[in-house]
């Protein structure tokens, strides 16, 4: 079992969640450290609500009077809509089901990635227990990787990344697969998933969360994420291999000490090849 590391070592840690050379930018989730390190619920909720409304005012109004079939990460059905990929690592199998109806960017270029082969061998470079296990980039230390678009479509990707895409039906609960960046519209190859097991749901108001989101969250999440990181997928199984991961000695970098790799990730369902 991990040591308890004092707040300033957690900070530090806390880089962005980058697939750019930025590593000394803090990522926007540090409020959500800050909260559980001083057990300031309020503080989190603060900037949690605020972070997600600013993100989608208009269509959040909608969803918070959706109910539960609304959201597709609270099902573990995939439909015909939705894409399905398996993601082998060393440590053991994660099945993750993806959202083109709200990621349409993010999701054609994580799976063509992994069709290419892109991401195997790759290393879940960052692993920060009870918050979120991070990889997707070749070069195995937070500074690489590229979307498909790079040099290719400038409409998409300037150079910089693909743009963000938030809506207000996909949420950083536990579980949830979303892309690294290092600001907004800086996607390229990064991703993460969400890990954190602590009950959010007491931090969060129903006039910013959707009740069915907020339920979700008492399972644990990062919702000081929402707004700022793209959420295009959720496992629906294999959260012990997860959890395994996250438990991995890592050093000052949270870099594990022995390595973790995706083997390979295979296409269960690419929804882009379905017929309705």
């Amino acid at each position: 079992m991990k040591k308890t590391i004092p707040l300033l070592v957690i900070m530090l840690s806390l880089v962005s969640l980058s697939g750019c050379s930025q590593l000394t930018k803090a990522i926007r989730g540090e409020d959500y450290v800050n909260a559980k390190a001083s057990a300031s619920a309020a503080s989190a909720s603060k900037s949690a609500s605020a972070s997600s409304s600013k993100a989608y005012p208009k269509e959040l109004k909608k969803a918070l009077s959706a109910d539960t079939s609304a959201f597709p990460q609270l099902s573990n059905d995939v439909t015909d809509n939705e894409s399905e990929v398996l993601m082998h690592t060393s440590e053991g199998d994660i099945t993750i089901k993806l959202f083109p109806k709200y990621a349409p960017l993010a999701v054609e270029n994580f799976l063509t990635h992994a069709k290419e082969g892109y991401y195997n061998g790759v290393l879940f470079h960052r692993v920060i227990s009870d918050f979120m296990i991070q990889s997707g980039d070749p070069k195995g230390d937070g500074t690489g990787g590229e979307s498909i678009w790079k040099n290719k479509d400038k409409s998409i990707d300037s150079g910089n990344g693909f743009k963000n895409e938030i809506s207000p039906y996909l949420y950083n609960i536990r579980g949830a697969v979303a892309m690294a960046n290092a600001g907004a519209d800086t996607n390229g190859s990064q991703f993460f998933i969400n890990q954190n097991t602590d009950d959010q749901s007491q931090k969060l108001s129903s006039s910013s969360y959707p009740e069915p989101i907020i339920g979700a969250y008492a399972k644990g999440g990062n919702p000081s994420l929402d707004g700022n990181y793209t959420v295009f997928g959720q496992v629906i199984d294999g959260m012990d291999v997860v959890d395994k991961i996250a438990q991995t000695a890592t050093d000052d970098n949270d870099k594990p000490t022995t390595d973790v790799t995706i083997t390979s990730i295979d296409i269960l369902k690419d929804s882009s090849s379905q017929k309705d």
